[in-house]
């Protein structure tokens, strides 16, 4: 069931929030406010980090606190222990299928939208293996680092149950319908060096230790030299763009016609021409385009259910 709609308290310190099964912390760290980087950590790992509805609620939650929050730039998530997310906790299930369909949204696909919904682009650090929502809960994210020996898979198919998570959106978009095919249809599972992954991971580094540093240093240069509102809308054009050439030439006019008249590109030219570090100040959730977003939306909310006494 998709949670109730609430409203969003901007925290002063993200380390003061009290999430059940994740963690956030400022980067670097000692900051006793929100840093541009932060780093979302899923924190079950006697549990191996597996996926629960709470860990879904505190996820969304967070994601779409980073949109609001002009401050946060770059968010690194990553999994503590030795595995990055063993898949859901397949004890506690999903339910008996009763009801209606019509009525359930799968807590990966929450995340998945969250995340994909934030201006601000997510870095995952798989320090260790991810099965399952452990791996379509990535899909969304604008780089992925893995261990190369560490093992991952969409196993989906060896449990009864299809992919969720936008997986069937993301995932051939990523890799090609092919490589996604097989990946889905056989449900193995590969170290991250397989061949079998293709360009799913930006980095695939020798040593377990060496993923997490490597994403925040990646994710400490996007906050310090890219403009959030230029990413986002970049990232947006390549996810939501037209089907045609010809109409995303129309669109990208369009959009880089206002990014002109932005605080941002000026600043980027004189600090190049300056030969400075730049110092981008617009925020995209003030700064988007009108006509942002360009595509037509699909209402994900619950049905209502009529009442009895309004039949009558």
């Amino acid at each position: 069931m998709a949670p109730a709609a609430v409203s969003v308290n901007i925290p002063n310190s993200y380390e003061e929030l009290n999430l059940t099964h994740v963690k956030i912390s400022h980067h670097p760290a000692g900051s006793s406010t929100a840093t541009p980087v932060v780093i979302v950590t899923l924190n079950r790992p006697e549990k191996n980090n597996a996926f629960t509805p709470q860990m879904a609620d505190s996820l969304e939650l967070a994601f779409r606190t980073f949109h609001l929050d002009s401050r946060v730039k770059v968010v690194v998530l990553t999994g503590a222990g030795r595995m990055f997310c063993a898949g859901s906790d397949l004890e506690i299930g999903f339910g008996d299928g009763t009801g209606r369909a019509v009525d359930f949204r799968d807590i990966g696909g929450r995340v998945t939208l969250a995340m994909h919904r934030c201006h601000k682009p997510t870095v995952v650090a798989l320090q260790g293996s991810a099965v399952g929502v452990g791996m379509t809960m990535t899909l969304p994210a604008a780089i992925r680092i893995c261990h190369e020996k560490s093992k991952y898979g969409f196993v989906f198919t060896r449990r009864g149950l299809t992919i969720e998570s936008c997986a069937s959106y993301f995932l051939p978009r990523l890799i090609g319908l092919s490589r996604a095919m097989s990946l889905i249809t056989t449900g193995s599972v590969f170290p991250g060096s397989s061949k079998y992954f293709g360009d799913l991971f930006t980095e695939v580094l020798p040593e377990a230790g060496q993923v997490l540093p490597r994403a925040l240093e990646l994710a400490q240069d996007m906050a310090d030299n890219a403009s959030t509102l230029a990413s986002a809308m970049s990232r947006a054009l390549m996810w939501e763009g037209p089907t045609s050439p010809e109409a995303a030439h129309l669109l990208e006019s369009r959009i880089f016609h206002h990014m002109t008249g932005q605080s941002d590109y000026k600043e980027g030219v004189n600090s190049f021409l300056e030969k400075r570090q730049a110092n981008f100040q617009s925020d995209p959730y003030e700064k988007s385009p009108q006509n942002y977003p360009w595509w037509s939306e699909v209402d994900i909310k619950l049905v209502p259910l009529a009442s009895k006494e309004s039949k009558l």
